[in-house]
């Protein structure tokens, strides 16, 4: 057996082994909401015809921690191995099968090709993102590599021409070297032929033969959307939050302040004595729009839990299918980031697990910023949806910052937008009251069991005595991370190849896609869609001017923008959040779903990884995130995995994340800007 037969099986082995265990954690997920009330689903009231349903086996507190254990492990496992085995995917490419088809340059009638991102004709024309991308137009018809964007593969020459003057020559793949494939770029994307793996590719044939080992990013978004249509007939598990969500809503149905009583003042109630401890005495957390969701369930549901809680999954699994159409719709001109987008939302089995059958609130505020980054061609539109977020859930307003930074050059659209923002924000909190306001400062003070900074909490206790819980302290201690964190990932956006994102907004051209040469650096941009649809050629590489700002219809393309700082709205506010949920005191395994929604806008990287890794790591520490009904035999789960173990993986998993960034940022050097063209 060659080195090749193994490679070629290897490739086609990975997938099919992730896609199974995908698969299998999200049969699992289903079956737990389906086996009925248990140690990770709690009982819910009211008339057994009503929805959601269940079997009400009775499994035990045993059976059901097992296949939740092996349903986080399975999903997390398998969207790691198939996040790999598309790494190698040409970002910009258009594979269309065994039956032929562009990798990414456009043939022209008479089989020569076209550089995808150039002018036709032009031997080398710098693309958005590419400096002195060689695209070779031969004898052959073979553009030499569109992989090769701004030769971000190489350090320090100014793009690397693959077998320059040679007919049908293979296009050389770059790489510096970064962890995880930033900066990486993968060859390919100049394929002319009608068949992969033809000539003048990096065996296509090899990257073709691992794309067939997945399904297309349209079943997984089909399974994903099936997925969570089905999980919300079947009772929530995971946590108990969604007891508070109807006691809450219940309260405003009945007169009574959710904002300053809790469910132990509605004594009596069969929907507010549902609510398990230790949380019958908290008031609720949640902004004016949570509170009216939550009000119109519990006045379709009435005194029955099991109604109530069903309307309120109505919503969240409508939520989180909105949120995976849109990002969807929004990545659908590449299918190699439309696939990695579906796993990471859609079909991410342990978003499943948190979101939709947990059924938390946070899915509403995530669907809401989605919808405002990808609207910001509106900008009235755009802030309102920004505050009907905000006035959800108050963390999500980080991705408001984002917007603010992509548009702190224009006063005018960012005025329009804020004001819509703010208007939405003071216009609910006025409803509800000031009193709205205090729990949540309360709670931002806290400390979860599972954060790192509970160990700090500890020492200081040790070194400084036991008479102080040291939260404000860990605030500001928390906060420096934060900015390290956050720096860490900005340094290393500012230098990765390509700044951006690789969806424009509403606002963009039609028919614009993203620019066809994109690499798989970390930021990678759309830049410069024209109004016919094709990638603009100004904004090429660092220090270039960039395309119109207001091409096409209703407001600003994506682009990559001169030199350092232009990074587009979805780049900050994924840095923002993801620097948030490695920091923050007080994180729960849900909080990391803004994060996943903000990384399945902007291109792949390493971060992708520890993501999925943090989101395990934490929902393995809250299993279950319940305290009623566990046996004592279990309890080791709460006091050595939950307060011992995980809180050092995720301090080790902070370190690695700001180690990564820094070394990657560092190994990015600065490029020449490349030479006018000819004219």
């Amino acid at each position: 057996m060659t080195s090749e037969t193994r490679s070629g099986r290897s490739s086609w082995l990975l997938p099919r082994l992730a896609m199974a265990a995908i698969g299998g954690s999200i049969l699992l997920t289903t079956g737990l909401g389906l086996l009925g009330p248990s140690a990770v689903v709690p009982a819910l009231g009211g008339p057994a015809w009503h929805p959601p349903y269940s079997l009400a086996l009775q499994p035990s507190a045993h059976l059901v921690v097992a296949l939740a254990v092996a349903a986080l492990l399975l999903g997390g496992l398998g969207l790691l191995g198939a996040l790999l085995a598309i790494r190698d995917i040409p970002p910009a490419s258009r594979i269309s099968g065994p039956r032929g088809g562009s990798g990414g340059a456009s043939a022209d009638p008479g089989g020569a090709a076209t550089p995808s991102a150039g002018h036709p004709g032009s031997a080398v024309t710098p693309d958005a993102g590419h400096q002195g991308d060689a695209g070779h137009q031969g004898g052959a018809g073979h553009q030499g590599d569109a992989g090769h964007q701004g030769g971000a593969g190489h350090q320090g020459g100014a793009g690397h021409q693959g077998g320059a003057g040679h007919p049908g020559g293979t296009g050389h793949q770059g790489s510096v070297g970064l962890p995880g494939g930033v900066g990486d770029l993968a060859s390919g994307s100049g394929s002319t032929g009608g068949t992969p793996g033809g000539p003048g590719t990096r065996g296509t044939a090899g990257v073709w033969g691992r794309w067939r080992g997945l399904p297309s990013a349209r079943v997984l978004v089909l399974v994903g959307c099936v997925a969570a249509g089905v999980l919300a007939f079947l009772p929530p598990s995971g946590s108990g939050d969604h007891l508070n969500y109807a006691a809450y809503g219940r309260m405003v149905v009945l007169g009574v302040d959710p904002y300053t009583h809790g469910a132990v003042d509605l004594s009596g109630d069969p929907v507010a004595d549902a609510v398990e401890a230790p949380w019958r005495e908290e008031p609720s957390v949640y902004g004016p729009v949570a509170t009216a969701v939550q009000a119109l369930a519990s006045w379709v549901g009435g005194d029955s839990v099991r109604l109530t809680i069903f309307v309120l999954a109505l919503f969240n699994a409508g939520a989180f299918i909105v949120t995976g159409l849109l990002i969807d719709r929004f990545t659908r001109d590449d299918p190699a980031r439309r696939l990695r987008a579906a796993l990471l939302w859609t079909a991410n089995p342990l978003l499943l697990y948190q979101l939709v059958a947990g059924m938390h609130v946070d899915t509403l505020a995530i669907a809401c910023m989605v919808a405002a980054l990808l609207a910001r061609g509106r900008p009235v539109g755009s802030g309102l949806l920004l505050g009907a977020g905000v006035a959800i859930k108050l963390n999500a307003g980080l991705v408001a910052l984002g917007l603010a930074w992509e548009l702190r050059r224009r006063p005018g659209r960012l005025a329009l937008m804020a004001g819509a923002a703010v208007a939405v924000v003071v216009v609910g909190y006025a409803v509800v009251g000031a009193d709205a306001v205090a729990p949540v400062t309360r709670t931002s003070k806290a400390v979860s069991h599972a954060s790192f900074w509970k160990l700090v909490q500890g020492w200081l206790q040790e070194i400084v005595g036991v008479g102080s819980a040291y939260r404000g302290e860990i605030q500001i201690g928390s906060l420096l991370v934060l900015a390290l964190v956050a720096w860490s990932l900005f340094r290393l956006a500012s230098r990765a190849p390509g700044m951006g994102s690789p969806v424009p907004s509403i606002g963009a051209a039609r028919g614009g896609s993203p620019s066809a040469g994109a690499g798989r650096g970390w930021a990678q941009s759309s830049a410069g869609v024209e109004r016919g649809g094709a990638p603009s050629s100004a904004g090429a590489g660092r220090g270039g001017s960039p395309s119109s700002a207001d091409a096409g219809r209703g407001g600003p393309t994506l682009s990559a923008g001169g030199g350092r700082g232009e990074l587009p709205a979805e780049v900050v506010a994924a840095v923002l959040v993801c620097a948030y949920v490695f920091a923050t005191p007080y994180v729960l395994p849900w909080y990391d779903g803004l994060a996943f929604a903000m990384l399945a806008l902007v291109t792949a990287s390493a971060l992708d990884g520890f993501l999925v890794v943090h989101l395990l790591v934490l929902s393995l520490a809250y299993l279950p995130a319940r305290v009623v009904g566990q046996p004592q035999d279990l309890e080791w789960l709460r006091t050595v995995v939950r307060a011992q173990v995980v809180p050092w993986l995720l301090l080790a998993l902070t370190v690695g994340l700001v180690w990564w960034a820094w070394r990657a940022a560092g190994r990015v050097r600065r490029r020449p800007e490349p030479a006018a063209p000819p004219r």
